[in-house]
């Protein structure tokens, strides 16, 4: 089946506020961007679907990750755009600051992780296929990268493509990034169906 997102045009990833995001980002904000049991439900997930005592990479992170507090990993890697956020989370075993939509590739080894995760974060990205590409390139053979995202953003910092879909086919959308960067074995899965709260879907991709 022909996917209706490959080669969109360049407007597609334009954003109402087109300004540097590095400041739109300077204040750290140290709130949640799901609610109590999207969260619940995200962690939920991990549990069955994080390898234990392996490397694991956050990209977009912030000052919380979401993990089962019994998840045993090797390392935890965290990348976000505020440094205040990321030294507050304690789960993070190390973490850098990088803008991927003017820098994409990743200062990491090929085939270092064992499982990449993006929270919420996904619609911030101007130039989807070449991070996603890159962490095919970070992860372990066999390894998955979870992609969970709601219907909540900062709108003027979100790509045009994302107002336009509803939460299937934004999750069309994210599963068709994966599928042009590599992944294989890609599979949606509706986590919060938003009845009495946050809706919340994982598209999860296999290197």
């Amino acid at each position: 089946m022909t996917d209706p997102f490959s080669d969109l045009p360049q407007p597609a990833f334009r954003k109402i506020d087109d300004t540097d995001d590095s400041v739109f980002y300077a204040p750290a904000r140290l709130v949640t961007h799901i609610d109590a049991a999207a969260i619940a439900a995200l962690t939920a997930f991990y549990s069955s679907a994080i390898p234990s005592g392996g490397v694991i990479l956050d990209l977009m992170s912030s000052w919380v990750s979401h993990l089962p507090p019994d998840l045993a990993a090797g390392e935890i890697i965290g990348h976000g755009m505020n440094a205040v956020e990321l030294a507050a989370n304690p789960r993070l075993s190390r973490w850098f600051v990088q803008d991927l939509n003017r820098d994409p590739v990743l200062n990491l080894a090929d085939a270092q992780c064992d499982a990449a995760l993006c929270c919420v974060s996904v619609q911030y990205l101007q130039n989807p296929i070449a991070v996603f590409a890159e962490v095919v390139r970070v992860l372990r053979p066999g390894a998955p990268f979870i992609v969970s995202f709601s219907n909540r953003c900062f709108p003027t910092k979100a790509v045009a493509v994302w107002h336009g879909l509803n939460g299937e086919g934004r999750a069309r959308l994210v599963a068709g990034y994966c599928a042009q960067a590599g992944f294989s074995e890609i599979c949606i899965q509706v986590l919060a169906d938003g009845m009495q709260g946050d809706p919340l879907t994982a598209v999860v991709g296999m290197r």
